[in-house]
């Protein structure tokens, strides 16, 4: 059996006894080699994140707010589970040694990042593993880009003086040693490297759901699991709102042709979700993989007569947005006609500015903007291959009263997106499950 790599995420490790069943899982699995921790997450629902409270810490100190009793908070909590464990750390000095660093104004990106740094020392102590700082592996230029051909010649030379390790995720460090984090969900990412690096045969992502659902739980009422998905696929869902395993940690993985196991640390006897290069095994009959959505979109409806033979005329909308640091979503287009979807969190309250410069520099004859959107993403390697798929979809909508604002068709005919109404987001969901799903 080849060795496998696990990362447990902040639900995984949020308490002694998570962990203690972290333990469990690997002395009965055997090939877990290396282990890749978050930082301790909610023990319950009104509880708070340690790294939410490491953020806390760092904007009371630059508000000239008193930040100690926020700091003790983290301090009693990691000690607690140190107690509990049984274990022998000196966590004191690590904390001086982070207050220290967070009054004489270290970086937002250092405070984040200790949730994990310190989290891998205890587990790894307690595991009986050693422990290496993700800073001397995963690396930075000195823009905060990551350099991916280094970090992976990194951690194939470190990972083989250590047979066995524990590792924080989400950060690393650029080449003067100053720390920079992934965004936030990146210990996903730190796993899927490690996994990389040593080719490892399966990466384990451990969470407190047993893998993908092919819907949302919150809208519908036990939604059948997936138990086989492609990387392709999950990119697609992982991207539209389902928020299992970050859309970045697939990469690493499928370009080493890794397969990723979701599994519930909860419920370790569940199989997961298993996700390889192959599309998903569905059902006789079943057509779709899963279906996903996000709310909160902004549709910018552009007309133009003779649009079509315009030249530059995309490449100066994207200049315009670039300017703006705002990323295009979608952009379905006609032959005189062009929508340009963007997230409305990127806009962040400046639509009228950049539809000025939209009309400045684009001339459009006609523009309207669409607030208050949502984009739900059907998606199955099997749709292309299955006619009236479209028809059945949009008829589900019609049938439901939802009314369809756009439509987007990925090149590669894999998903289906559909733009409706904040307000018919849900209904929308549940319809085209009821659609497709039996």
């Amino acid at each position: 059996m080849g060795v496998k790599v696990a990362k447990f995420g902040g639900s995984s490790v949020a308490d002694a006894l998570q962990i203690e069943k972290i333990r469990k899982i690997i002395e009965e699995d055997g090939a877990i080699n290396y282990v890749v921790v978050s930082a301790p997450g909610k023990r319950f629902d009104e509880d708070s994140k340690i790294t939410d409270l490491l953020y806390l810490c760092k904007t009371h100190i630059e508000h000239k707010i008193p930040y100690e009793q926020i700091f003790q908070v983290i301090c009693d909590r990691f000690m607690a589970v140190e107690v509990n464990l049984g274990i022998d750390l000196d966590l004191r000095k690590e904390f001086d040694i982070i207050k220290k660093n967070l009054e004489e104004g270290a970086s937002a990106d250092y405070i984040a990042s200790r949730g994990e740094y310190l989290n891998a020392i205890m587990v790894a102590a307690y595991l009986g593993f050693d422990f290496i700082d993700a800073a001397s592996l995963v690396k930075f230029d000195e823009k905060g880009r990551f350099m991916e051909s280094l970090t992976d010649k990194t951690i194939k030379k470190e990972l083989a003086n250590h047979e066995k390790a524990v590792i924080p995720g989400f950060y690393g460090s650029r080449l003067d040693g100053s720390i920079k984090t992934f965004s936030r969900g990146g210990s996903d990412i730190t796993g899927a490297l490690i996994a990389r690096a040593i080719e490892a045969e399966v990466y384990e992502n451990w969470t407190d759901v047993s893998g993908f659902l092919m819907a949302d739980p919150r809208i519908i009422k036990d939604p059948k699991p997936i138990s086989t998905i492609s990387y392709k696929e999950l990119r697609e869902l992982s991207y539209m709102g389902a928020s299992v395993l970050h859309e970045d940690a697939i990469y690493p993985a499928r370009v080493a042709d890794i397969p990723i196991n979701i599994r519930n640390t909860n419920r370790p006897e569940d199989p997961g979700t298993m996700i390889t290069a192959e599309p998903a095994k569905l059902e006789e009959g079943q057509i779709i993989t899963g279906i996903a959505g996000s709310r909160d979109f902004t549709v910018i409806a552009i007309y133009k007569s003779l649009l079509s033979s315009e030249r530059g005329f995309i490449r100066r909308l994207a200049g315009i947005l670039e300017d703006n640091d705002i990323t295009i979503e979608h952009l379905p287009s006609g032959i005189d006609t062009l929508s340009v979807v963007l997230s409305n969190k990127a806009i962040d309250g400046r639509l009228e500015e950049i539809m000025d410069e939209f009309d400045r520099q684009l001339k459009p004859d006609h523009m309207e903007a669409f607030e208050n959107m949502a984009l739900i993403a059907t998606v199955g390697s099997g749709m292309s291959f299955r006619p009236g798929v479209s028809a059945k979809l949009f008829t589900a909508l019609a049938d439901a009263g939802v009314n369809i604002r756009m439509i987007d068709q990925g090149s590669s005919e894999m998903n289906i997106i559909v733009g409706v109404e904040n307000k018919d987001f849900e209904e929308a969901i549940k319809a085209i499950y009821d659609a497709f799903v039996f």
